[in-house]
């Protein structure tokens, strides 16, 4: 059996199988990731995590395909995470994603994983910022994370990216949907694709006067009190056209964050990482081996309500830590 700190020295050495193999124990819960990790984690930092995320059909993998070969003709190094949905049914995947970024596999400053959502809601697989990691210890520049694309849901890529990137197009009626809060809290940057498109113009019109009308908003989570002014780019990027001004406006939020307490943000963003792994390390000991299941069926059956069945494994549970103490 292969050793953590085996894999650990693997990627310290820029051995590609090593990290491959990192991300598949993030993927299974493998108990020698968190051990791997540890000897990792001084190295963990360095790199820029940018989010691509949007609705269905915008043309997100299209458009990260077209960074990473303008951040390569930038000469810099580029780890892509993209996540495909799995099915609700027998719970595979396409990963469609990596067949149409196969060109890129050719360069050896390019990494790309698929990834499939297992039945996460939130737009990102549940090892996501656990892979991220794994690719940013390995020494890549970027790390650009595709999202399933949930639409509004796009929670999750706040806590894995440092930089957000909203990818709309017209004609989808995604110019009503920007209107609603979700997907303008969550864009650093907004993107108009298929900008060569009938309605495009009205688009990018409609979403400056969104974010205009909402107004500059504070940047991040951290304690700084700086500003942000979200811009709306547009891109063709089919023909790799408008990927220079993305890139630039990622540099250029990568800059404000830096003069924003951006170690703030980040410290933030691994608090949620903390819950999430906490949350289901819980859920496991109490759901699974713990047996609660059959005991709360149990009371049911002999008609308590759902809430003094929950009252009452809380009651378990809080009451057994105050022991512990």
């Amino acid at each position: 059996m292969q050793r953590a700190a085996d894999i650990a020295e693997g990627i310290l050495a820029g051995r590609k199988i090593a990290l491959a193999r990192m991300i598949s124990w993030a993927e299974n819960s493998d108990p020698r990731f968190p051990a791997a990790l540890a000897e990792l984690y001084p190295r963990i930092g360095r790199a820029w995590r940018i989010g691509i995320t949007g609705p269905p059909g915008a043309g997100k993998s299209t458009l990260t395909n077209a960074l990473a070969i303008k951040a390569r003709a930038e000469g810099k190094t580029v780890a892509i995470l993209a996540i495909d949905p799995s099915s609700p049914f027998s719970g595979g995947a396409l990963l469609g994603d990596r067949i149409r970024m196969e060109e890129r596999t050719a360069d050896e400053g390019v990494f790309i994983r698929s990834m499939a959502s297992r039945g996460s809601h939130g737009g990102l697989a549940r090892a996501a910022v656990d892979a991220c990691d794994a690719m940013d210890a390995f020494g890549y520049d970027l790390v650009i994370v595709e999202t399933v694309g949930v639409g509004q849901a796009e929670y999750d890529v706040v806590a894995a990216a440092d930089t957000v990137v909203v990818v709309l197009c017209p004609g989808a009626g995604d110019g009503i949907q920007a209107m609603k809060a979700g997907i303008l809290e969550v864009a650093d940057v907004l993107v108009v694709n298929k900008a060569d498109l009938d309605g495009a113009d009205r688009l990018i019109s409609d979403l400056e006067e969104a974010v205009h009308t909402r107004g500059i908003r504070r940047d991040g989570d951290g304690d700084g009190d700086g500003r942000w002014a979200v811009p709306v780019l547009q891109s063709v990027a089919m023909r790799g056209e408008g990927s220079e001004a993305i890139l630039g406006a990622v540099d250029t939020h990568r800059e404000h964050r830096a003069a924003n307490d951006a170690e703030g943000v980040r410290r933030k963003k691994r608090v949620a990482q903390v819950r999430r792994v906490v949350d289901e390390r819980l859920d496991e000991e109490l759901w699974g081996a713990g047996g609660l299941a059959d005991r709360a069926e149990s009371r049911l059956r002999d008609g308590a309500t759902p809430y003094d069945v929950a009252d009452g494994i809380l009651a378990e549970v809080l009451g057994a830590r105050k022991h512990a103490r």
